[in-house]
């Protein structure tokens, strides 16, 4: 117990006596993280909201005008057991006509020809997938079932919507790595900093007989205080942000939401601190291995 005190000791005495090398490593490492978790939360912001975005896409079937009430009920049931089907309603007639009335209330023409044609627009059952890469094979299924005239989709708004998703998640990640990567870079510059500012100091400590090991678990130390440090500042960091955005941008349109559930942010936050001190170790490993006084 006495030697694990000795060096907690002196892991915080080498913060204390290289401060601002310590703060700038601290600093880099709040950035790097900062620009990590920052990240993550705004590939989940995106995912949460094209979520929100395929709840809207529908395939519209529209309906042959003599199919019946019954035929029409049996129809939505079975359509509504496809396992690519999340939900699926009727729009009557008169239904359709109120929502066109709506849709084109600025054009007077249009509205001229509903008044004239109430009939003119068909029944139709409003289908929405599980997923928004299963509309194709719902479309396609949807068209050879008999009772339906015709079937419409927002075929390139979809296709669209589903690369911007997978791009951007690429994206994120690939940033996530760089940054992370970058942050163990900077810590392992610090510690060979403190390392070779305390050359002559370890030397006389080998000199005495104290093994590697003990001079090296202090270094490690070090770095993972300065990531976990660095790391719950990020954390912090960002989610004050994050709810600030929610509250000061109250205004934004219904279609964004800014807003994350908070077990992802415990989550993520939890992983950003466990990176943080892991990045420290790694990057401490790192400057000790190539650090020649301190070689086995």
């Amino acid at each position: 117990m006495t030697q694990v005190t000795y060096l907690f000791k002196e892991a915080f005495n080498n913060l204390g006596r290289n401060a601002l090398v310590v703060l700038g490593a601290i600093l880099a490492v709040f950035i790097s993280l900062t620009l990590t978790f920052g990240t993550v939360v705004f590939g989940e912001i995106v995912r949460v909201n094209t979520l929100q975005w395929a709840e809207d896409v529908r395939v519209i079937a529209f309906l042959q005008d003599d199919v019946t009430a019954e035929a029409t009920v049996e129809l939505q049931e079975e359509v509504s057991s496809w396992p690519q089907v999340s939900d699926v309603f009727y729009v009557s007639k008169q239904e359709a006509f109120d929502e066109a009335v709506i849709l084109f209330s600025n054009d007077e023409a249009m509205l001229r020809v509903l008044e004239e044609n109430p009939d003119l627009l068909p029944a139709s059952l409003r289908v929405q997938p599980t997923d928004p890469e299963d509309y194709d094979l719902i479309v396609t299924r949807l068209e050879s079932t008999p009772g339906v005239q015709k079937v419409e989709s927002a075929g390139d708004a979809i296709d669209a919507m589903i690369a911007l998703r997978d791009g951007l998640q690429i994206m994120f990640w690939l940033l996530a790595v760089a940054l992370g990567v970058a942050a163990v870079a900077l810590i392992a510059n610090t510690i060979h900093m403190a390392i070779y500012a305390r050359r002559e100091e370890i030397e006389i400590m080998q000199l005495v007989g104290a093994s590697n090991w003990f001079v090296r678990t202090p270094f490690l130390i070090e770095g993972a205080l300065e990531g976990l440090i660095g790391g719950a500042l990020a954390v912090a960091f960002i989610v004050v942000a994050q709810q600030l955005a929610v509250d000061r941008l109250a205004d934004l349109p219904d279609w964004i939401n800014l807003a994350i559930q908070n077990d992802f942010l415990l989550r993520q936050g939890a992983l950003v601190l466990l990176f943080g001190v892991l990045a420290g170790l790694i990057g401490s490993s790192l400057s000790l291995a190539v650090h020649r006084t301190l070689r086995s």
